[in-house]
């Protein structure tokens, strides 16, 4: 069953592109689990939870209202790991990880919709993102080198939050890191 969202208004950046937002859900500060949901086209598949920026929204509030409506869980919102641009949809993506501290039994897309969600390990993550959504692997990919530079901060080494960098990528092509 198809998600339906009748009075949603779809948000574009200044080249065309529809901005989204996602979160990397992780259940431990060793991020070795992450959070997958069913597709609502196809729901024998999984994705990472996300979805349209709405008018006057921040992508940080998107991305915690999506993970909400779609995987039913909350918690504290982390860095934000880059925005990821898919060519072959048109879309840019800012993708924040989000450390989860309640699941809900029950949310809006189990209900309306039959939607599950599920823990994996990131190899086995990165599995089932290469089935249905393999540029959402960089999302993954960026998680673990984010972690890598976390744990190899030093003190005086500056990281430039504010302007995260673009990741470039599609179904076709690999991701790579550029300037915004």
């Amino acid at each position: 069953m198809v998600k339906e969202k009748p009075n949603s208004t779809r948000i574009y950046d200044k080249d065309g592109f529809r901005r989204r937002a996602a979160c990397i859900c992780v259940r431990a500060d060793n991020e070795a689990e992450v959070l997958l949901v069913t597709s609502s086209r196809r729901p024998e598949l999984w994705i990472v939870p996300g979805g349209g920026v709405e008018p006057e929204e921040e992508p940080s509030v998107t991305a915690v209202r999506e993970v909400l409506e779609e995987a039913g869980v909350v918690g504290s919102l982390g860095r934000c790991l880059g925005v990821f641009e898919n060519n072959d949809h048109m879309h840019r993506t800012e993708v924040f990880v989000m450390n989860v501290t309640q699941e809900l039994d029950e949310w809006e897309d189990s209900r309306s919709i039959g939607r599950k969600r599920q823990w994996f390990t990131i190899d086995d993550a990165l599995s089932q993102l290469a089935l249905h959504k393999p540029t959402q692997q960089h999302y993954l990919m960026q998680l673990q080198h984010s972690k890598t530079l976390e744990n190899a901060h030093t003190p005086g080494r500056v990281v430039n939050a504010t302007h995260p960098p673009i990741l470039a990528n599609s179904a076709s092509a690999a991701a790579s890191p550029t300037t915004a």
